[in-house]
């Protein structure tokens, strides 16, 4: 018998036993107050895999890491519970993901209270969880190294409606160079919202998701004319996830990460531009904007920042603190030439969701208040997209030319 087909035996055998688990748990009432598993995806990135579970209501977690058992012909294993969720027998066959970092990923109901997810590796060396909201979703990414690295095919865009075990591209072979050594070829522009999300909006009806398009359309063909490769996460009105805009950055090998919004603030006459990066530390006037852009109550930013301080964003923070300050210098005298009187309220940290799922340099950058009348009319503005989209290519020039030796030249 070949591995491949012991392999198949096995992942028989366990779906086999979730699915008699499933089915015993049938003749069981469904409790009251339950979520429901809605999805499972998961993306390969070059040094982690991604898997994405989405539910229809917040749950609460419990994670478990279980040793090989050769004896039993048992991979190592990670189990996340989530409790008060249903999922009844909708997955009787395993996931499969074999990116040589995972197996497979099966989901079944542990309790008539408790969906099980069980992740089956090949390789772990840590993993990290975190909660998301809008849709309500569990992440988990596995780290560590693959047994091998296949060709990685170009991916597509992000989904549209609800995939189940959807694989973004493979990972590319061998591992990335660290983010200040890197070769600039790709950036990577995420107009903000989008879809069902319409984000922030403002005076006369304006929505911040097709502000931000606007701009990233402007932007785009001004960073290809400076020699870059330019990806967009969306490229229409859709809704894409926050973990899918990063998916895709990383599938796409992005140098760079341009995140771009349009503020809002209870205070009409609140005015201004600022954009952000990650850091360990974070103004405490960002936690407003932080919980606007990551759908949750400024009181639940405090446990988020106690999770960001274990991060290792340390890697890309000083690369993208001086792509903030570069970019942010060039918008704000821009727009000063044209609109006497903008208010710089200068380069702060955050803890955006975006921005610490990026293993690349990443700023958020906020065009303009939609609920300030004078701002809006300006974001509403084809013209205004123009001239915000030319001083961000200046300032992606600006710090790129800080690091001259390795900034990637014009395709002949």
């Amino acid at each position: 018998m070949t591995r491949a087909a012991v392999r198949s035996g096995r992942c028989m055998g366990r779906a086999a036993l979730l699915a008699v688990l499933a089915v015993a748990l049938l003749g069981v009432d469904r409790p009251r107050g339950l979520g429901d598993v809605t999805g499972v995806r998961h993306w390969s990135y070059p040094d982690y895999t991604r898997v994405v579970i989405e539910t229809t209501r917040p749950v609460r977690t419990r994670v478990e890491r279980l040793p090989a058992d050769r004896s039993a012909h048992r991979p190592e294993r990670l189990y996340v519970d989530l409790s008060g969720t249903w999922v009844g027998v909708r997955y009787p066959d395993p996931i499969r993901v074999a990116d040589g970092l995972l197996q497979a990923v099966r989901v079944g109901q542990n309790t008539p209270s408790a969906t099980r997810v069980v992740i089956d590796l090949d390789h772990y060396q840590r993993h990290r969880l975190v909660h998301l909201s809008r849709p309500p979703r569990v992440v988990i990414d596995v780290f560590g190294p693959r047994i091998a690295q296949p060709e990685a095919p170009r991916p597509s865009g992000p989904r549209e409606g609800r995939a189940v075990g959807r694989s973004a591209p493979a990972a590319p072979a061998g591992p990335r160079l660290a983010a200040d050594l890197r070769v600039i070829r790709t950036i990577v522009v995420d107009p903000g919202h989008g879809g069902d999300d319409p984000g922030a909006v403002g005076v006369g009806g304006v929505h911040e998701a097709g502000v931000t398009l606007r701009i990233a359309r402007a932007l785009r063909p001004k960073l290809e004319a400076q020699g870059f490769r330019v990806v967009m996460t969306r490229e229409s009105d859709r809704t894409i996830s926050l973990e899918e805009r990063t998916a895709f950055a990383e599938g796409m090998q992005g140098d760079l990460f341009l995140s771009i919004h349009a503020n809002s603030a209870p205070r009409r006459a609140a005015s201004g531009i600022e954009t952000y990066y990650l850091d360990k530390s974070h103004e405490r006037h960002t936690l407003r904007v932080a919980a606007t852009e990551n759908g949750v109550r400024p009181a639940e930013l405090d446990p988020l920042q106690k999770t960001l301080a274990g991060f290792r964003v340390s890697a890309t923070s000083e690369e993208s603190a001086a792509l903030a300050a570069a970019v942010h210098r060039e918008i704000v005298a821009g727009v000063r030439r044209k609109h006497a009187g903008v208010h710089d309220l200068g380069v702060k940290t955050g803890p955006f969701y975006v921005l610490f799922m990026s293993s690349m340099p990443a700023v958020l950058i906020e065009t303009g208040f939609l609920t300030n009348a004078e701002e809006a009319r300006r974001l509403a503005s084809p013209a205004y997209a123009e001239l915000v989209a030319e001083q961000i290519a200046r300032g992606t020039q600006r710090y790129c030319a800080r690091r001259a030796p390795v900034v990637a030249r014009k395709a002949s």
